[in-house]
């Protein structure tokens, strides 16, 4: 495992903190667990303790940062919001501290708000990881994609990507972007002008508003779920309108190159991102992105403890 070589805590707050030798370092850990389906033989984390607490409701994330957590020995707190003293008005910082006196050795954040990860990691002594934080980031998003992508392609450096869909609203985008940037890729923002304000090509992206004229350059394309709790307003007249212009359908794919990855971070909205057909087709990797999301998060997790 990755040792801590700090005495300080290591907190994961955001891939746009990181650099390119520290991404790539949680890059090769992960990889050393990826397809794994057992726990560790060693126990690592044996009599650590990671808390697992989540604001917002969560299938792929949760689940996988307590499968991780199980495969290296530790043991899981789960906190779900509906359900605990949040509900009554507990402050974030009294939860956290509540956490951190219970035991857990490092606490896995899932909130609403933008930077409330990182104001806990200033509050707490023990790690904090965020596991999304409203629109700003979801950093073990932003790595299971960048390791899928260098499964398939074997490197980063170089490739052109394309994000595509809902981009002012996704967390992932930022990450995707953050570390996509760092480790030499051409990344191209795709949207409509509503979902993709030109302010974004600030961060390092060229930003386009037509699929369809930048399709079939991309080595990477990644699709990201419409996300209509979070759009303030009309956004587009209609979803036809929308899967018009911007879904990846047979007629684009077919545009793509022939060795195109196709990602998507999920939960996936068929025939609306991406229709039936190209969803269950074998480029598709939405699958292997959940499943090479437990090994980034041992490597993570593994960090954080310092294991």
């Amino acid at each position: 495992m990755l040792k801590q070589t700090i005495d300080d805590k290591w907190d994961l707050l955001s891939l746009d903190a990181l650099d390119a030798t520290a991404i790539t370092a949680l890059l090769d850990e992960a990889a050393r667990h990826a397809g794994r389906r057992a726990p560790l033989p060693e126990q690592p984390a044996a009599g650590h303790t990671v808390a697992v607490a989540f604001y917002e409701a969560s299938t792929r994330t949760s689940l996988s940062f307590e499968r991780a957590a199980q495969r290296l020995g530790a043991d899981v707190l789960h906190f779900a919001s509906p359900a605990s003293s949040a509900k009554k008005g507990e402050s974030l910082l009294d939860t956290g501290r509540t956490i951190a006196s219970i035991g857990a050795d490092v606490i896995v954040l899932r909130h609403p708000s933008a930077g409330a990860p990182a104001q806990l990691a200033r509050w707490l002594e023990i790690p904090v990881i965020n596991a999304g934080d409203g629109r700003h980031e979801h950093p073990t998003q932003g790595l299971l994609d960048l390791l899928t992508i260098r499964q398939r392609k074997s490197r980063i450096d170089g490739l052109r990507v394309a994000i595509v869909g809902d981009v002012v609203n996704s967390r992932v985008a930022r990450s995707a972007l953050a570390g996509l940037h760092k480790l030499g890729a051409a990344v191209t923002l795709v949207g409509p002008p509503t979902l993709l304000p030109e302010s974004f090509a600030a961060l390092g992206a060229t930003v386009a508003h037509d699929f369809d004229a930048v399709i079939a350059d991309q080595d990477v394309v990644m699709m990201l779920r419409v996300q209509h709790e979070r759009i303030a307003g009309k956004a587009f007249s209609s979803v036809d309108e929308y899967v018009y212009g911007y879904a990846l359908d047979a007629r684009r794919l077919a545009i793509c190159k022939r060795d195109v990855l196709i990602m998507h971070p999920g939960p996936m909205n068929r025939g609306v991102e991406l229709s039936v057909e190209v969803a269950d087709d074998a480029r598709c990797l939405a699958r292997a992105q959940v499943a090479n999301g437990v090994a980034v998060r041992m490597a993570v997790l593994g960090r954080a403890l310092g294991i």
